[in-house]
Parts: structure tokens; sequence; C-alpha cells
């Protein structure tokens, strides 16, 4: 009898050591800040093309600011302080940018900030390099993730729209960027809105970056991915702690 309680009890401080252990892990992978639906390399490399989000399920919209592809990845997707933005592919040169809520995405990240701390960027930072090293050197002490943006002018950049052709199947980020049409820009006054996340390379980052930055043009005719940027003059705006 001394036996079977002795085994009984120690069952029962196993399980409650393991019951709190496995509270805390998944507490410590739960963001309130910052939502995240699905990963980037589900679509890479596992070609989960489908909306797994209808951006107008999201119910507050106040200051709301998210990122990501369209479904199939036949565009880009940017919510700048509640407003959404669809661009698309209408030719090698041109696009569309629409505001359209109606729309889903394979994968998104998004969070709602109302109150910004504004620092102006250095004349030295003129790259997206330099805009993660920046962030990251300014937010040591933040909650991560967490959303930011710019704005200001830019001398030049680069900015992708994803154009999949219908059908494609995808196993793997070359198969994923077929269809992809890059635009130039130059001397255009913007705002970039950013994630950042040291812990989310292939969910919401690429495997080489700790930011994902989609860009709109201030008369919105212009808006995509960032890929690269010289930058002229720009405020960096971060959520308040």
């Amino acid at each position: 009898m001394n036996i079977f309680k002795n085994i009984l009890g120690v069952l029962v401080i196993s399980c409650v050591i393991g019951c709190n252990s496995s509270s805390k892990e998944k507490t410590a992978t739960i963001y309130k800040d910052v939502k995240i639906v699905s990963a980037m390399k589900n679509v890479m490399w596992k070609g989960e093309l489908q909306g797994k989000i209808n951006l107008d399920t999201i119910a507050d919209k106040n200051g709301l600011y998210g990122i990501g592809p369209v479904s199939y990845l036949s565009g880009e997707l940017l919510i700048n302080n509640g407003n959404s933005y669809v661009s698309k592919v209408t030719s090698d040169t041109t696009m569309i940018v629409e505001k359209d809520f109606k729309v889903t995405a394979p994968f998104f990240v998004y969070a709602n900030v109302t109150e910004w701390t504004q620092i102006e960027l250095p004349s030295n930072i003129k790259t997206v390099k330099d805009i993660e090293a920046f962030v990251d050197e300014k937010t040591k002490t933040f909650k991560r993730p967490f959303a930011f943006k710019l704005a200001g002018t830019l001398k030049t950049a680069t900015i992708h729209i994803q154009n999949l052709p219908k059908g494609t199947k995808v196993s793997s980020p070359t198969e994923a960027h077929q269809g992809q049409v890059n635009y130039q820009l130059e001397n255009e006054e913007v705002e970039i809105i950013g994630f950042f996340s040291t812990e989310h390379k292939g969910i919401f980052t690429h495997h080489d970056a700790n930011i994902h930055l989609h860009l709109i043009t201030k008369n919105e005719d212009k808006m995509g991915h960032l890929d690269a940027v010289t930058i002229d003059k720009m405020t960096l705006f971060l959520p308040k702690k």
C-alpha cells in the first residue's frame, strides 16, 4: 500500500510539473501585441497558397497595421492605420492599388498601434540593412516582435509584387517567386510599414532578415514589398512602450 501511495504521489507531482511547464511554454509563444497567421515557410516550401485569414474578419481596425501577400501569391497586402491596400501587377511597369478589406492572405502579421515615439533617422541610415540595425539598436528594451513605420522621402527604391501564374504549384522559394515583378521608384514621398523580430525568420520575415517591410507612396498609386531603398530624409515611428 505504501509503495502504491509513493508511486501515486510521484505521478501527481510529475503531472503538476509537466502541466505547469506546458502552460508556460504555450504562454511564451503567445504575442498579445502582434498577431501572426500561418507562416511564410508554409507558403514557400509546402505550397499552402490558399487564404488562411480574411482581412475583413479582423475586428479592431483602430490603429491597425499589417503586411502579407494576397492568396495564391497574386498580389501584395498592406494595412496602414486601419486602411487596407491591395496591389496587383498590370504590366512590367504598371500596377493597380485598391483599398479593400475583402481579401485573403496565406500568411499575415498584424498589430494595433495608436501611440508612437518619433525618431529622426540619422543621415548615415540609407539602406534596408541600415534600417534593420538602427531599429534593433533603439528597441533592445522593447517587447518583441513589434510593428514600426517610417515616413519621408527616398532617393530610390525597389519594390516587388507577387504575380504567380494561376495554377502554379509551389514547393520552393524559387517556384514561389515565379512571375514576380520589380518596380523602381525615384524621389518619392512614402510611408513604410514594418514588423521586427529576431525570432520569426521563415514566419513573417525572410530567413536572412529581422524585418519585413511594405511601402506605399503618398499618393497611394504604388505599393509593394520593399527590397531595396536609398533614403533621403525619414522619420522612424516606434510604438510607445
